[in-house]
């Protein structure tokens, strides 16, 4: 960044830099100037710089240089000059504000440009493809790429203005007036999300103003023109948020003005009154809470009534009916009934913050729902004379609803009423601050209010009425709307009603309960029947012997002493029950003094330590008065010092002086020095520069005249130094010539002697040529043996690798077909000894069978001698075999008997002997196996050895 000497001279080089199309070097070199800290003090061309300044940033749309080059001038000119500071400022709103509404002209002009371009066809190919591609209208795109950005610009410049001046009490009416011109902003091009932002802002500057009470140049709200300044805003706010239809910031608006006025505890003007009141009519009216609106028109009435004495008897006509319309549309029921404990405290916070805002003192500990009802606003009418100064209609309407009683003609005749007040209403005159009322928005909710009154007064007098004669008699609504009216009043308990829509008929009853009618009717019906029948039929009286009177009269005493104990035991019952309560009630009330009394410590102990508390604080703030009362002693001693040593008046001790007033001499009297020694700097610098000036205009022919002598006296040095190095050079080449011839006569001893040290050194290079070369080829043989031998043995190692694959790959494949192999003979010699196992139970079975058919014939025939169990096991004669192997179904022969059999007709082999020890399992035996599979079977032995051997 270039260094500039003057701030003229970078206003000069800004404006060089702007003629030739660099914009962006000229805001660099401005900002540098300006955020220098070698240009503190402030000069009316740091103010002509900052023009310049604020207009490269509009022309280049850069707010945050904006606001970065406004702060550093606000730092200049805050105790020097701040007027300078608000013309800059107005001068960067005015052109923002020119440069957004130039946009917008000629996006204007533009788009009618575009509209008449082609008059024979409705729109252009090139609208109509941005259109399907984009989604928006031309003048949406126009605006877009035309007016948006300089909109963003001008808000950026509001935000920005408003930011710097908002803790400066010297500038509060800009503050004032950049934030209605923010507000008309919004409101002009329907900005409600920048209203919204803005609203914050602002509401955020007065926050910070409250928190942090210790700033230099915060504003006093307690001074009258802050106040009103403060006011208008916030009332501006209020006038835009309505017109813009931001209801919820519309109340945040009210409340921030009651916040306001709670604050400074003054209250506004009365046409700062009216307005809020007005504008808060309107609020509650489109939130539907009535009965705020209705207590807000009471309030706006009084008002308009007490202080503004131009208003016409017919605009007050109009403003109380208004009043009493208002609180004819508030349902005559309450709303909290059924509601939960929760919701009841939400109800009454709700309305104790709204009586605060609308200006009735409510006790928070009251029941404040009671307060804000229907029926105490409608007292208030009377009370306050509302009654009087309504139309005729009005009155009227008034009391058929509220105090007539006439179910079958009462739509008859509010209808007529009703038309005659929907054309009631209109402007206001000049002196009313309300500018129109229209009493047609009260007709729907007086139409429903009649409603309720007629369906009221109807379940007073019918219990059963047709759908149809009711329907007749409310000419509002339909049958549905008024259904579902009556199903809110229901719930709310003010009628109890049914429909029945298959009867056709609706139900009235009472809101009592209905056995409480009933109790007392059945008992006086009774005892009237009693004595109906006594008076019919007379009891006969017979005539009683003595013994049979004092018989019955013996009874009579002990039943009359058997009653009085009865009763004196019910008495001592009665007394130890009543005791029982009073002991109870002593017990409760015990409890509830300790507890009220413990509240009442706890609130003692509450009181104790605030007082404490204040106390404490009044000491540290005591002594703070008292630390900053001596220094502002000790200040005024140096500052009388000072007084003293630089000649002037010194500050008289015995007047009442603060420390923050002394600081302020302080630091004016430092501002003044230091404006004091700028101003000798800047007269001392013009008077160097005018004596430097002087000196080099004496001073020019005497540095001319000195630089001519010194051109002769150089030249004749010059000259006189090239005669001397002639001569020396003369001189030097006599001396190698005769050098020459001496060293002439050595030539051919130099020579001789020069080609026997050349030969010399040629046979010795040639021979470590040799050498090198003879090394050099044994080293490349070595090479050449040693890579022909690596390679042989990689070439060795990798066919031994491949080899010893391929010999593991062999291997592995004969060792799997060596194990399916014995797999397969392992499950063919399972099969084949499973096979001989069936086949040998089945034998075994058969001679069972046989033996135990043997048995039997011989149970059957004579009787023998008995067989012992060895015996039976074997056959008692062998049993021949016949040629062909079928002659035996059941009996098992060997494969090679078979065949033998089969082949030759041989006999077959006899039958194994029987176990001769009696084995009596169905195992079999070696002899068997062996004769099975001849003579190279294997044994048990021999076979379980073998499977050892092969696992």
């Amino acid at each position: 960044m270039a260094t500039f000497a003057k701030p003229e001279n970078a206003l000069k080089r800004a404006e060089e830099l702007i003629n030739v199309g660099q914009k962006q070097d000229a805001l660099q070199a401005l900002h540098g100037i300006i955020t220098s800290k070698r240009y503190r003090a402030w000069q009316k061309t740091l103010e002509r710089i900052m023009f310049k300044y604020v207009e490269l940033c509009v022309d280049m749309r850069r707010g945050r240089f904006a606001k970065d080059g406004l702060i550093q001038y606000r730092i200049i000119c805050q105790q020097v000059n701040i007027s300078s500071l608000e013309e800059v400022i107005k001068h960067f709103m005015h052109l923002a504000t020119e440069k957004a509404e130039l946009a917008r002209s000629h996006a204007q002009a533009l788009e009618e440009a575009l509209d008449f371009d082609d008059l024979e066809a409705d729109r252009r190919p090139e609208d109509l493809m941005l259109s399907y591609v984009s989604g928006e209208k031309g003048k949406d795109r126009s605006d877009r790429e035309l007016v948006t950005p300089w909109f963003k610009l001008l808000w950026e410049t509001y935000r920005t203005v408003l930011e710097i001046l908002r803790n400066n009490s010297k500038l509060e009416a800009l503050y004032a007036m950049t934030a209605h011109r923010a507000f008309q902003f919004c409101k002009q091009y329907k900005r409600t999300t920048e209203f919204r932002r803005l609203c914050e802002i602002i509401r955020n500057h007065l926050a910070n103003h409250n928190r942090y009470r210790d700033q230099r140049d915060r504003p006093d709200l307690s001074a009258p023109e802050s106040l009103q300044l403060y006011l208008d805003t916030r009332f501006e706010q209020l006038k835009v948020a309505t017109e813009l239809q931001l209801w919820q910031e519309a109340f945040r608006s009210v409340e921030d003005i009651y916040g306001l006025m709670c604050m400074v505890k003054k209250t506004p003007k009365a046409s700062f009154l009216v307005i809020y009141y007005a504008k808060l009519t309107k609020i509650f009216w489109i939130s539907s809470s009535h009965i705020y609106h209705a207590f807000s028109w009471l309030k706006l009435f009084a008002l308009q009534k007490g202080f503004n004495k131009n208003l016409s008897q017919k605009d007050l006509q109009l403003i109380a009916s208004s009043v009493v319309l208002a609180a004819l549309s508030v349902t005559p029921y309450d709303r909290s009934h059924g509601a939960s404990h929760m919701e009841l405290e939400n109800q009454k916070e709700r309305n104790l913050r709204v009586a605060n805002l609308i200006g009735f003192i409510v006790d928070p500990r009251s029941e404040s729902r009671e307060v804000l009802s229907r029926s105490s606003l409608l007292s208030k009418l009377v009370s306050k004379g509302v009654m009087s100064c309504v139309t005729q209609e009005v009155r009227d309407l008034y009391h058929i609803l509220e105090h007539e009683f006439s179910p079958l003609d009462l739509s008859s005749k509010v209808q007529p009423l009703l038309m005659k007040i929907s054309k009631l209403g209109g402007k206001l005159s000049s002196a009313s601050s309300v500018p129109e009322i229209q009493l047609s928005e009260y007709i729907p909710s007086l139409e429903k209010l009649a409603t309720l009154r007629l369906l009221q007064q109807v379940s007073r007098v019918y219990q059963i009425m047709k759908i149809e004669t009711l329907s007749g008699m409310i000419p509002f609504f339909d049958f549905s709307a008024v259904e579902k009216i009556s199903v809110d009043a229901v719930k709310h308990n003010f009628i109890s009603m049914k429909v029945d829509h298959r009867k056709g008929a609706v139900f009235f009853s009472s809101q009592g309960c209905e056995s409480e009618g009933l109790r007392d009717h059945l008992s006086v019906f009774a005892e009237s029947l009693s004595k109906a029948r006594s008076m019919v039929f007379s009891p006969q009286k017979k005539a009683l012997r003595p013994g049979e009177t004092l018989m019955s009269l013996t009874e009579i005493v002990d039943k009359e002493h058997k009653r009085l104990l009865a009763r004196k035991s019910i008495i001592e019952k009665r007394k130890e029950e009543q005791e029982r309560q009073l002991l109870e009630m002593e017990r409760e009330e015990e409890s509830r003094r300790l507890k009220q009394q413990k509240i009442t410590e706890e609130a003692e102990r509450q009181r104790l330590a605030a007082e404490y508390a204040q106390r404490r604080n009044q000491r540290i703030l005591k002594e703070i008065e008292e630390r900053e009362l001596e220094e502002a002693q000790q200040l005024l001693k140096e500052a009388g010092k000072r007084g003293k040593r630089k000649g002037k008046k010194p500050v008289i001790e015995g007047e009442k002086i603060t420390k923050q007033t002394l600081m302020e001499m302080a630091l004016n009297e430092q501002l003044k020095e230091r404006q004091e020694m700028e101003k000798k700097l800047q007269k001392l610098a013009k008077t160097m520069d005018h004596l430097e000036r002087a000196k080099r205009e004496e001073a020019a022919p005497l540095v001319e005249a000195a630089f001519q002598r010194r051109l002769v006296e150089e030249k004749a040095l010059h000259e006189r130094f090239q005669q001397l190095e002639i001569e020396q050079s003369r001189l030097r080449h006599a001396g190698d010539l005769e050098k020459k011839r001496r060293l002439s006569r050595m030539m051919k001893d130099k020579e001789i002697f020069q080609q026997r040290v050349f030969s010399k050194r040629e046979a010795e290079f040639n021979k470590l040529k040799k050498e090198r070369e003879e090394r050099i080829n044994q080293i490349y043989h070595s090479r050449k043996l040693e890579r022909e031998s690596r390679r042989k043995m990689i070439c060795y190692l990798k066919l031994e690798e491949e080899r010893q694959k391929k010999l593991h790959v062999e291997e592995e494949a004969h060792q799997r077909e060596e194990a399916e192999r014995r797999k397969k003979e392992e499950a063919e010699r399972r099969a084949k000894l499973d096979e001989i196992a069936q086949k040998q139970r089945q034998r075994e079975r058969e001679l069972e069978e046989k033996e135990r058919q043997r048995r039997e014939e011989v149970l059957r025939g004579t009787p023998s001698m008995p067989v012992r169990p060895s015996e039976a096991a074997r056959p008692t004669k062998p049993m021949p075999v016949a040629a062909n192997a079928t002659t035996t179904p059941g009996k098992y022969v060997p494969r090679h008997l078979r065949e033998r059999m089969a082949g030759g007709g041989a006999q077959a082999p006899p039958p194994s002997e029987p176990d001769r020890w009696g084995r009596q399992d169905d195992r079999p035996s070696d002899r068997w196996r062996q004769s099975a599979f001849g003579s190279g079977a294997p044994s048990r032995s021999n076979w379980s050895t073998s499977r050892r051997g092969e696992r």
